[in-house]
């Protein structure tokens, strides 16, 4: 085994590296950028290196400088991780000519499997089952036009070099097609450098289904069990879990031994990943569906008429890793770190277990009722729920930030991984939801509020999985707002009270001067302005002379009344209960409770109302990037809807349409460009600049 080991990549991976390095007695060394210099995972490790500049491409994809990076400082090996140059062929390669071990697959493997069309062929060989698509060399736009119409639409555009949900389009008519295609070719060519595309047949309600594989350099292979990964938006995953729900024990095997096929058919060595994309054959043809006892004892679909074919191979761990973990009790990066050091696999598949049910929810920095919009900014409060970090226990957090640090716009917007473990998936699914309620976030948008919807919909909680998720449950999952007004108030009144009265330090006060409205005759009363949801509403809380207290709220006068648990609020309105925590940011009271989380603004009513100016109507940035490119000219009339620019930020494209009918009056900024959140790009106007 090595003793010293460089660490090229950030935020949680790069932490999550370093911990079971240092349980193996292995020194690591952390590389970081300007940007990143006072970063959670620079601190973990032994000793750090910077490398300069904020943009990945000045960065953790500037491999001359990690190679250099790991030279100067005596390291012996190199981690990648997962994203930046995890999958690079040329990294690899120069890792082994500097003399450095690269903790990964050889880089004639990365690149067999890291062009999705070369990889299509060599299953084609390996008898690894396909969906129907092109996967050719010729990149001519009118062929694969001609192709897409071969095959029949919907069809799937991916960049051949691409991952991650970047580079992907889906077609459901040919007139759609041209764009599509310049979209997905743009963004191959900027995040992977590469423009070439491959084309499939869109499978109808499909199921992402991946097996996790290991190899080590002796010609042992094995397959440590499956993950479904349907929950997903933009082709990113948002829920992973492990085992796949309804998946039978002869699917099982069938797509581990087709895993392990094509492993073999690379010459594969260490960590990887095959995806397999499933056809739910009975659910789309309305066939019913039985029920049958589930792997860990839960009622599961029957799911009898499952196809799956080979969709990619990542040779790489990958995010969900930590639910592979859970099930089967192994550190799969200690298996990497083994196997990188020229020793055999621990263990064999005969001797491989899985026990009970794990599922992984991605914390992302994002607005998902604003189309998953990513959200930049300071963590004004992270707390995660208590667990012991990296554990293999009920509950898990994987994070590479704390509380203070800044989410930027150079880097992917995922904040933190939360993994429970439970005997069966019922439990498992109660355990993350109230993990999820026990978080706090306040800074920024998060999906959390999002994740705890999807965990409560129809569709998976019954294991109801395909990719089209999100989409088919979009009227309980987006714009929902869980906790009502009246318990908004409830909780932030009593925060005030309690803070009011925590502060006083004198025996006692002039009852004149009190701040619980304290009078000599009649009702005391109090007046609280707030905005909740954009609505401007008016509180009265009034103070009675058997020292009770009513709320008087849009929804009617209640008796009011709470106490102090710790840092929580015991709150009661009539007869009803609940409990309640307020973080207060600037004016704004952030309030958790058990059913979900709001905001409430606190407004001065003795200060001058302001109004937001309008700012253009969407033609402003919506969050710090690079602008990518215009798709109009000044002087060009444009419709409503009409995109008018593309803008790059964590990894995304991001589009800019019209808000109405106009023209184009000026282009404020060139392509490439860096601009900041709420800068306007273009202007427009009702009619010609030029008409009088």
């Amino acid at each position: 085994m090595f003793s010293k080991l460089l660490i090229a990549n950030r935020g949680e991976i790069a932490c999550r590296v370093a911990v079971t390095a240092r349980r193996l007695g292995i020194r690591t060394v952390a590389i970081y950028s300007d940007v990143d210099a006072h970063a959670k995972h620079v601190s973990l490790c032994d000793e750090a290196v910077a490398i300069g500049g904020s943009t990945p491409a000045e960065s953790y994809l500037n491999w001359e400088r990690i190679v250099l990076a790991a030279k100067s400082s005596g390291a012996q090996a190199i981690h990648p991780g997962y994203g930046f140059l995890s999958e690079n062929e040329a990294f690899a390669s120069a890792c082994q000519k500097a003399g450095l071990v690269f903790v990964g697959p050889p880089p004639a493997a990365i690149r067999a499997m890291g062009l999705k069309a070369e990889s299509k062929r060599l299953m084609e060989q390996a008898d690894v089952p396909l969906v129907p698509g092109y996967h050719g060399a010729d990149q001519d736009a009118r062929m694969l036009l001609h192709e897409a119409d071969r095959i029949g639409y919907p069809v799937l555009i991916k960049a051949s070099a691409g991952g991650g949900g970047k580079g992907m389009r889906v077609v459901s008519r040919r007139e759609e097609f041209e764009a599509a295609l310049a979209s997905c070719q743009r963004e191959g060519l900027q995040g992977f450098g590469d423009a070439a595309v491959l084309i499939e047949k869109y499978v109808q309600r499909p199921r992402h289904i991946e097996i996790q594989v290991f190899a080590d350099q002796h010609g042992n292979f094995v397959y440590l069990f499956e993950r479904d990964c349907s929950v997903q938006r933009r082709h990113q995953k948002v829920l992973e879990e492990a085992p796949a729900p309804g998946l039978s024990e002869a699917m099982r095997q069938q797509m581990g031994l087709a895993a392990v096929a094509a492993a073999r058919a690379v010459g594969y060595v260490g960590a990887g990943t095959v995806e397999f994309i499933v056809e739910q054959k009975g659910e789309v043809s309305g066939l019913p569906i039985a029920r049958s006892e589930g792997a860990q004892g839960q009622a599961a679909p029957d799911r009898t008429h499952m196809s799956f074919f080979f969709m990619e191979m990542n040779t790489r761990l990958q995010v969900e890793h930590p639910v592979t973990e859970a099930i089967t009790g192994l550190d799969l990066v200690e298996w990497q770190l083994r196997v990188a050091a020229g020793e055999p696999l621990p263990l064999q598949q005969e001797q491989l277990r899985m026990s009970g049910h794990a599922i992984e929810a991605r914390i992302c920095a994002e607005n998902p009722d604003k189309q998953f919009l990513p959200a930049t900014g300071h963590l004004h409060t992270y707390v995660m729920p208590p667990c012991q970090e990296f554990s293999l226990g009920a509950v898990r957090v994987d994070s590479g930030v704390r509380q203070g640090d800044v989410i930027s716009p150079f880097y992917d917007s995922m904040v933190a991984k939360l993994i429970v473990h439970g005997d069966t998936r019922d439990q498992a699914l109660a355990r993350l939801d109230a993990a999820l309620a026990a978080t706090r976030i306040v800074g920024l948008s998060t999906n959390v509020q999002f994740l705890r919807h999807i965990l409560q919909s129809p569709s998976f909680a019954q294991a109801n999985l395909d990719t089209a998720l999100i989409p088919r449950e979009e009227a309980v999952l987006f714009h929902q707002e869980r906790v009502g007004f009246e318990w908004a108030v409830a909780a932030v009144v009593a925060d005030i009270l309690r803070t009011e009265q925590d502060g006083k330090k004198e025996a006692w006060v002039d009852p004149w001067a009190r701040r619980d409205s304290w009078c000599a005759f009649g009702v005391g009363q109090r007046h609280f302005e707030f905005e909740f949801q954009g609505q401007a509403l008016s509180v009265l809380l009034q103070f009675q002379r058997d020292g009770t207290l009513q709320l008087q709220t849009n929804a009617g006068t209640k008796a009011f009344s709470y106490r102090t648990e710790g840092d929580h609020l015991a709150l009661a309105l009539d007869d009803m209960r609940l409990t309640a925590e307020v973080i207060w940011h600037a004016q704004v009271a952030h309030v958790f409770t058990p059913m979900g989380a709001t905001q409430l603004l606190l407004r001065d009513v003795l200060a001058h109302e302001v109004q937001a100016q309008a700012n253009g109507a969407g033609l402003t940035a919506p969050m710090p990037g690079k602008l990518a490119s215009f798709s109009v000219q000044p002087g060009q009339a444009v419709s409503k809807g009409q995109v008018l620019a593309v803008m790059e930020a964590m990894k995304m494209e991001h589009t800019i349409v019209a808000p109405e009918d106009g023209w184009v009056t000026e282009l404020l900024y060139q392509p490439g460009d860096q601009v900041a959140e709420g800068a306007e790009l273009l202007k427009l106007a009702n009619k010609p600049a030029d008409s009088g």
